[in-house]
């Protein structure tokens, strides 16, 4: 018997679609979409309008879903920049919608924000730390969270970095890294950015028990481990048994990138490891399980999942 129901909205993105294989043995999965079409074994999948919060609320009284589970946005940081309008657009204002909705229709809230949100001037950011976004992106993410909490006080607000398999239009930061040393082509990773990635499915499993504990407002769910983005690659080379020598290192200030970004994106999790009276896991560990999930079909699965 299934724990109850949960909506995701953004459903052809790369963390709702690892969310909903994640939760689909345990949960009456449905993944809310927009232009994109999904097929996913156990999943069910409905057309959901963020754009207008009346006709969004109705669309949720009807599905009757336990959890609305918030992954939409727009999460190319440059886009952001160059075009800031749309960037409160999509993850701002859409966001408040959706609270609007879940706070209309009494279901439980679950935004996901991010950890871009500071300046990445020191390690371990906390939930209570002040924000000092650098970029279109993270200052949009920011003012998502800020109506969320108005929207809905209910609603549980979890910063995070992710990764996992994504599907035949849009790769994963894992699935550029691993394809392109498969293809033997050189890659140049960060050595001095530093983050603390959690797999998705590990994400959305501690997201759900915290959930039901009926915790609230925001939580830093992220992995026990901050790496750099070039350490990340080299344990996930060697996991993968790829050539791990087509690693190279770089330096973000050396890459003429066109918004800022934080060096240090690093997350404290002992508010969630607190309450959830666990860890909530390493790096290794993600990357072992991120291998087994391909073997069992998971990575071929979700290639083919999404269609225009």
């Amino acid at each position: 018997m299934a724990s109850g129901r949960v909506l995701i909205t953004g459903g052809s993105g790369l963390l709702a679609l690892n969310w909903a294989c994640a939760m689909r043995g345990t949960w009456d999965v449905v993944l809310g979409t927009h232009s994109r079409k999904v097929s996913l074994a156990g999943v069910a999948s409905r057309p959901l309008d963020l754009e207008n919060a009346g006709r969004l609320t109705r669309q949720v009284e009807e599905l009757a879903p336990d959890i609305v589970v918030h992954t939409a946005g727009l999460t190319n940081v440059d886009r952001c920049e160059d075009d800031p309008a749309l960037a409160r657009h999509v993850n701002a204002e859409l966001a408040r919608n959706v609270a609007e909705a879940a706070a209309s229709s009494n279901v439980r809230l679950v935004h996901v924000s991010t950890d871009h949100l500071f300046a990445g001037t020191r390690s371990g950011y906390r939930e209570d730390d002040t924000p000092e976004p650098l970029n279109e992106y993270a200052r949009s993410k920011l003012l998502a969270e800020e109506w969320v909490k108005q929207a809905d006080p209910r609603a549980l607000i979890v910063r995070t970095n992710f990764f996992g398999w994504g599907h035949a239009g849009r790769q994963s930061f894992s699935d550029w890294i691993v394809y392109s040393l498969r293809a033997g082509r050189e890659i140049t990773m960060f050595d001095d950015v530093h983050f603390t990635p959690i797999l998705a499915d590990a994400l959305a499993a501690a997201t759900h028990r915290l959930a039901g504990l009926t915790a609230s407002g925001t939580f830093n769910v992220a992995g026990d481990e901050r790496v750099s983005k070039y350490e990340f690659a080299k344990r996930l080379a060697q996991a993968f048994d790829l050539p791990g020598k087509l690693i190279q290192r770089g330096r973000i200030r050396d890459a003429g990138l066109f918004a800022k970004r934080p060096p240090d994106m690093s997350l404290d999790n002992t508010k969630a490891r607190d309450l959830l009276s666990t860890s909530l896991g390493r790096l290794d560990d993600y990357i072992h399980i991120l291998r087994r999930q391909e073997s069992e079909g998971r990575r071929e699965e979700l290639f083919h999942a999404v269609t225009e």
